[in-house]
């Protein structure tokens, strides 16, 4: 088959379009005929050899993909499919995987197959951090920057179907727009400096309940003037260091807390995809799908996942 494999951490020049054995699975596992997979920032931060996971090289990247399964009594589903029954971030940048079928979930025959790819990271990503890291309750005031990414257009779905109002955050006007199909009452554009000021404004002052925070290493200090009394920030994604004031947190009694995909454990997943497929068979939940590259062309899509003015989720194309 064909994959995508990596031989020594670097730049995206180091994803490698190339043939690699067939994957064969073991007993009680699936073998899965990929169509697409998802691209998240995480997987650059591992081929960089920056992100604290210890993974031998040669070894495919990935994390999320869909397709159908192509053996045993479950034979032609459509799935969609967080992880490989390799180590964690691997094995997904390929024509076939192999997965236990407790991570494959229906793909509804309504999906693209480059929809379903978008879904397992962004949106469990997204409810762990909106409702049990943020304790989101319907009626509060939610802020998603970074609301036009494939977590944030997650998270704008999940937070409207839950009945919270939705402010979000976006730099281009066609992702200010797809925030708004998302379900967003108000968005508003991170470019103008003085958007943090009309976002104060829109709340007459009273402030927001929780702040789903992508980039805390650049607006974190912010965020905390932001916040009504008891107001949280959960923390998805940060590129550095930054310096805040915690006098801020005190007089609110607000507070900050991060979230990672799988530190909440199988129960937590369980939660998560219980709720994501239920709002993806009622048609709450419409994954975005922004930029779609062929697999061979890996490099580019981790180019383009980093950059900003994202719409969307950046899908490998199989």
């Amino acid at each position: 088959m064909k994959a995508i494999r990596i031989h020594h951490f670097g730049g995206p020049d180091v994803l490698s379009y190339e043939d690699v054995p067939d994957p064969v699975p073991h007993e009680g596992e699936w073998l899965v005929r990929v169509r697409a997979v998802g691209v998240n920032p995480v997987d650059t931060y591992v081929r960089s050899g920056t992100y604290g996971a210890a993974i031998a090289t040669p070894y495919i990247p990935g994390t999320e993909i869909s397709g159908e399964v192509l053996d045993g009594p479950a034979a032609g589903r459509r799935v969609f499919c967080l992880g490989t029954t390799g180590p964690r971030h691997t094995g997904c940048y390929a024509e076939l995987v192999t997965v236990k079928p407790t991570d494959a979930y229906e793909l509804p025959a309504h999906l693209s197959f480059e929809q379903g790819a978008a879904v397992p990271v962004a949106y469990a990503t997204a409810y762990r951090g909106l409702f049990e890291r943020g304790g989101l309750q319907p009626g509060q005031t939610v802020l998603i920057h970074g609301a036009s990414g494939g977590v944030g257009s997650a998270a704008v779905q999940l937070a409207a179907a839950a009945g919270a109002i939705v402010l979000g955050t976006a730099s281009s006007d066609a992702g200010r727009e797809q925030v708004r199909l998302d379900g967003a009452s108000a968005v508003f554009d991170h470019k103008s400096p003085d958007y943090m000021h009309e976002i104060a404004r829109h709340t007459a002052s009273r402030g927001v309940d929780l702040i789903l925070e992508m980039l805390a290493s650049t607006n974190l200090d912010r965020d905390l003037d932001l916040l009504a009394h008891a107001g949280r920030i959960v923390v998805v994604g940060s590129r550095g260091k930054i310096e805040i004031d915690p006098r801020k947190t005190m007089a609110r009694e607000t507070s900050i807390t991060g979230v990672m995909l799988w530190s909440g454990g199988d129960a937590s997943l369980r939660r998560a995809f219980a709720a994501i497929e239920a709002g993806l068979a009622n048609r709450s939940l419409r994954p975005v799908v922004g930029d779609v590259f062929d697999l061979k062309d890996a490099a580019l899509a981790h180019q383009r996942v980093m950059q900003d003015a994202s719409r969307g989720k950046v899908v490998l194309r199989v």
